[in-house]
């Protein structure tokens, strides 16, 4: 029996995880168009549930109905219903029923809401995405009162999951979602109390996770998923997420996800972006070539005690053990591989030693074109049209228990833009 599976984690709040596997946050689209889960989700977090993971991660729950992530996320925009409070914890009893802990990952999309949902989405700052395609607005600033009405939302939305009987609640400071959008100061040019210094940038982030605390109580876990840098010239830096966790240890955080990029730099996907990425000031290491954030994990770790966990590009067993023995990194993600797999930490567990690596064998283009990917427009379009495929091994899961690996990038992506385009109707 390795480390991964024979070491609880025990974390500051008092609550264990049984073992150092989270399955990864990765969006599902399968609410329904007013926000509500579904027995699509049910189903889905039930099989990754008896996968073997200790805990789950969910992917986006929104707190503003008017900014989604993408069409079919779960939304909690107030207090909720009997019925969607059964909903919930008919979803929660399906990720918790092997006796793992199950997390909602509680968000607003801000400037990163699709035009389809919302044409002029709220952002710290009217700075809008450089993305070709048009499917992102004009973004429009925040007032104060409206960043605090941002801040309550989140602890309303805790509150909400915590009753459903989710065991832990993980607040999206990251991959440039509005959270993310206030600490970098590419996207925040705010002069008031909301921008300028870190601190000030720092702000909305430290509200909610105080909104978020008063909330739950002392004993619930409260994580936060931080980018680690954003990757682009002018934005969120390593040097300031150091400060930043250290900040947010102070506010009694449990768990530091990190991660990294945003929609304009997918360092999150292995991807890159449509501009040169800006390098950070961190060491390199040959020890951790497949985990895309080991290095920033590491270096964390001198500034800041509380739990950290690393997710994107793991796939080998031995780099998941030597991250855990590096001191790094406390608790392993995983993401694509159990869009397919759903019982892959069961696999290791087993002898597996190393998991598929399905996006390998991926592509948009035939091997005719393959010279197109040379050219960064269609390189980013490729990649993303290789997470819809993804998408599409959630969604075959969520309604049929089972993925479909014959699934074309293609037939994908026109599933996912289908569907997305259904539900906003």
């Amino acid at each position: 029996m390795t480390t991964l599976f024979s070491q609880p984690l025990s974390l500051p709040c008092g609550a264990v995880l049984p073992n150092r596997l989270a399955k990864a946050a990765m969006t599902e689209g399968l609410a329904t168009a007013e926000g509500m889960p579904t027995e699509e989700l049910e189903r889905l977090y039930g099989l990754w549930s008896d996968g073997g993971a200790g805990m789950l991660l969910s992917g986006n729950i929104i707190v503003d109905n008017d900014h989604l992530e993408r069409p079919g996320n779960v939304v909690i925009d107030r207090p909720p219903s009997p019925q969607m409070h059964n909903a919930l914890a008919l979803w929660a009893a399906a990720g918790t029923r092997n006796g793992n802990h199950f997390w909602a990952q509680i968000s607003h999309a801000g400037r990163q809401t699709q035009k389809i949902i919302n044409p002029n989405p709220k952002a710290p700052s009217p700075v809008k995405l450089g993305l070709p395609g048009g499917q992102f607005g004009q973004p429009v600033a925040l007032t104060v009162l409206e960043i605090e009405d941002i801040v309550r939302r989140f602890g309303v939305c805790a509150a909400a999951v915590k009753e459903a009987g989710f065991t832990g609640v993980q607040i999206h400071a990251a991959h440039g979602y509005l959270l993310s959008q206030f600490l970098s100061p590419r996207s925040n040019q705010r002069s008031d109390e909301y921008g300028g210094d870190l601190a000030n940038r720092a702000r909305a982030l430290l509200a909610v996770v105080a909104s978020v605390r008063t909330a739950v109580g002392a004993h619930f876990p409260v994580a936060v998923k931080l980018n680690s840098a954003d990757f682009q010239k002018g934005g969120f830096a390593f040097e300031e997420s150091l400060k930043v966790a250290q900040w947010l240890q102070e506010a009694s955080i449990d768990l530091i996800e990190i991660s990294g990029g945003t929609y304009e730099q997918p360092k999150l996907l292995g991807m890159t972006g449509m501009e040169e990425e800006e390098q950070q000031n961190v060491a390199q290491s040959t020890m951790m070539r497949e985990a895309y954030f080991m290095d920033f994990a590491i270096a964390m770790r001198k500034k800041v005690s509380v739990p950290l966990m690393v997710t994107g590009g793991f796939r080998q067993c031995a780099a998941m053990e030597q991250a855990l023995d590096s001191g790094g990194a406390d608790i392993i993600g995983l993401g694509r591989p159990m869009c397919v797999m759903t019982d892959a930490p069961n696999q290791l567990m087993a002898g597996l030693g190393e998991l598929p690596r399905y996006e390998d064998s991926l592509s948009l283009f035939p091997g005719w074109l393959a010279w197109l990917g040379n050219l960064k427009v269609l390189k980013a379009l490729a990649g993303f049209a290789v997470q819809y495929w993804f998408y599409g091994q959630i969604d075959s899961i969520g309604r049929t228990g089972l993925a479909d690996p014959q699934l074309t990038v293609f037939a994908a992506t026109k599933k996912t833009m289908a569907m997305q385009k259904e539900l906003t109707r």
